[in-house]
């Protein structure tokens, strides 16, 4: 199977949401995972007794899922937006290298 894009996730969710889902409807959907990203968690180090009927990858997908949907109805590049924000932040927290930087080494060795 081939690799997704964040552009082509966010193309598909412009399509499937774009009449019906409002941004706050989708944010309670994503609070919603996160608690449900925290009770896997919390199974899976024993500070819960583990019920057996989640998975730790089905909720962080359910998760990106609506954060790239909430983007998507905002018409917020996330790919744009996430090279932006690690630049920021590298310089901030003197990271090297950058997220961008490592794309380009990543595009010369590949």
């Amino acid at each position: 199977m081939r690799q997704l894009t964040i552009h082509e996730l966010q193309s598909y969710l412009a399509l499937k949401y774009k009449e019906g889902r409002s941004s706050t409807a989708l944010f309670m959907k994503l609070v919603e995972e996160i608690g449900e990203v925290a009770e896997v968690l919390n199974q899976l180090e024993g500070r819960k007794a583990d019920t057996g009927n989640t998975s730790l990858e089905k909720e962080l997908v359910d998760v990106i899922h609506y954060t790239v949907a909430i983007a998507s109805i905002n018409q917020i590049d996330l790919s744009k937006a996430i090279i932006k924000k690690d630049k920021q932040a590298a310089i901030k927290y003197n990271q090297s290298p950058n997220l961008e930087e490592f794309l380009i080494v990543q595009s010369k060795e590949g």
